[in-house]
């Protein structure tokens, strides 16, 4: 019997602390927020959640601090079905934070405080020995580049398949772009990506939906947007749990299409655990 394929997602993990206002602050302008409310968030555990919430066997690399946050998340990823024997807890540094605020129409703002993430380094490749045939790496840009960079060329030469998000967007090599299938972009990284694109670009454009070469996916529709934090992550997850299943791309595209636009209901970047909640208590 053929091995179950698994999503490995290479990322970051960090703590949201949300405020809703009516809009957002100009430069050198104070508005008045709503309670702060403390969750869940960094793009690789969301795009790890969305992946077993799609179904999938993922498994995680990453860094928490060692601190009652990082213990929390560790328990809250494996509570999903996340196998998180390769999440490390480091005792120097404090579990990643993000400051997030979320106007009334649903758009948001970030500012992430690197913590642990920072650490991630090589070292903590050594359990990509594990991949194989059949696997999908998932990673995206908000730990070490040259770390991202090393883990995409471990991935594809075991023989795994590659879906990069360039979130936040920074600049890769060449050789390492040509590597995934795909490189998933929102706009503004998809331009940024124009004077050498890689070989294959989806480009997500929100309520505009998203296309992949030639192929072109609507977004479903949303009526009242809560929360579009962590949308794009969801997008991802979903898409690399399709493509692990075998789907092929236009599936795989709906398939992630139809779970950003159920995540942006929520708020925050994670849906709840089953039978919990997606806060941090205390």
């Amino acid at each position: 019997m053929a091995a179950v394929p698994t999503v490995w997602v290479l990322g970051s993990l960090n703590v949201d602390a949300i405020v809703r206002v009516a809009r957002h602050p100009l430069p050198g302008e104070t508005v008045l927020g709503g309670p702060v409310e403390t969750r869940f968030g960094g793009k690789g555990a969301n795009q790890a959640v969305a992946a077993a919430v799609a179904g999938a066997r993922v498994r995680m690399i990453g860094r928490v601090g060692d601190d009652a946050e990082g213990r929390a998340y560790l328990e809250r990823l494996a509570a999903f079905g996340v196998d998180v024997r390769d999440i490390r807890v480091d005792p120097g540094a404090a579990t990643g934070r993000a400051a997030i605020a979320v106007a009334a129409d649903g758009e948001n703002t970030i500012i992430v405080s690197p913590g642990a993430n920072a650490a991630v380094d090589r070292s903590d490749l050594t359990a990509l020995d594990a991949v194989g045939e059949g696997d999908v790496l998932l990673t995206q840009l908000e730990i070490d580049l040259e770390v991202v960079a090393e883990a995409v060329r471990i991935a594809a030469t075991r023989g795994a398949r590659v879906v990069l998000n360039t979130a936040p967007y920074a600049a890769l090599p060449g050789e390492v772009l040509a590597l995934a299938d795909p490189v998933v972009a929102n706009e503004a990284e998809a331009a940024a990506l124009a004077a050498a694109p890689p070989v294959q670009l989806l480009v997500t454009r929100g309520s505009a939906g998203s296309e992949w070469g030639d192929l072109r996916v609507p977004a479903d529709p949303v009526d009242a947007p809560r929360d579009t934090t962590g949308a794009g992550d969801t997008y991802c997850g979903a898409l690399a749990a399709a493509l692990a299943a075998g789907a092929g791309p236009a599936d795989a595209m709906r398939a992630a299409s139809a779970a950003a636009a159920r995540s942006v209901r929520w708020l925050g970047a994670q849906p709840d655990v089953p039978g919990g909640t997606g806060r941090i208590e205390g």
